[in-house]
């Protein structure tokens, strides 16, 4: 197991800032840096374990300091980087620290410890004035070339946590060759786009087009906009983009057909959901 030994914390948030300075004169610039990628798991990757109470104070006595100091406070720090499922006591004991928390954007998640976007929403309602990313998560297994349900885990997870104000949405691969690499450690994956590098074919999968129903149509600076929903069986967001107009994406996994009617002030419009689709709607 591999930990930040104490005498260390000060030179380690220095790489930090050597990192981010490094990459700007390449023409690079850094938004964020999280603490550690996945801080409670011990990998046979690159890895550094954090207790709660470790990453709180690393980033309110080394940090958050080190960077305001070098004038790097522009760059957003950003905790936790892991599963959703103890996000709520990680995220609390960092952010309840006012200390810590006057260092931290917000809160970063991925996927792989269930769909529990419950607890999502419970840190922003703890912690409104901070912020949630989904900063990794990708299809295990290797490739799943022409797979559908792919493509629904993304769909899935996109509603749900844009639902439980998360702001933005991080792939962990966009391109992976035929064997889902390459990777030092054998931990193949899946991709939205294979690259097979025997064939020079490239391969789009479902989770391609299920990431563009929101990407192509919820704008950079889009607010989430509340609704009412009745449609059974029907996975449902809402965006106002900046120049006035509203994203509608709705997702039916089921092996059902769905009728679903729209309504806007006193207009209405229907739509049919094929079984297992997904389907944006933009309402100027």
């Amino acid at each position: 197991m591999d930990l930040l030994k104490p005498e260390y914390a000060e030179v380690w948030a220095r790489y930090y800032t050597k990192f981010i300075e490094a990459y700007g004169k390449e023409g690079v610039p850094i938004w964020a840096v999280s603490v550690q990628n996945e801080p409670a798991a011990v990998q046979v990757w690159d890895s550094c374990i954090y207790s709660a109470e470790e990453e709180r104070d690393f980033v309110k006595n080394h940090l958050g300091p080190v960077m305001n100091q070098t004038g790097h406070s522009d760059v957003n720090i950003v905790i936790w980087d892991h599963n959703r499922d103890i996000m709520v006591e990680r995220a609390s004991t960092v952010l309840s620290d006012p200390e810590a928390a006057k260092y931290v954007w917000g809160t970063g998640i991925h996927w792989y410890g269930g769909e529990e976007f419950d607890k999502v929403e419970k840190v922003h309602d703890l912690f409104p004035d901070k912020h949630l990313l989904f900063t990794e998560g990708c299809q295990e297994g290797g490739v799943k070339l022409g797979e559908w349900f792919t493509g629904e885990r993304y769909g899935r997870n996109m509603i749900g946590d844009l639902n439980a104000w998360t702001e933005g949405y991080l792939d962990w691969n966009l391109v992976l060759d035929e064997t889902g690499g390459p990777n030092h450690v054998g931990n193949l994956c899946d991709a939205p786009i294979i690259a097979d590098t025997t064939t020079d074919e490239v391969h789009y999968n479902s989770s391609y087009y299920y990431i563009g129903h929101f990407s192509k149509f919820i704008a950079p600076g889009a607010v989430r906009i509340g609704f009412t929903s009745e449609a059974e069986g029907v996975l449902t967001t809402a965006f106002r983009n900046p120049d006035g107009s509203i994203a509608v994406v709705l997702m039916n996994e089921s092996e059902e057909v769905r009728s679903v009617t729209l309504g806007l002030g006193e207009e209405i419009a229907s739509c049919e959901l094929s079984p297992h689709s997904i389907v944006t709607h933009l309402i100027s």
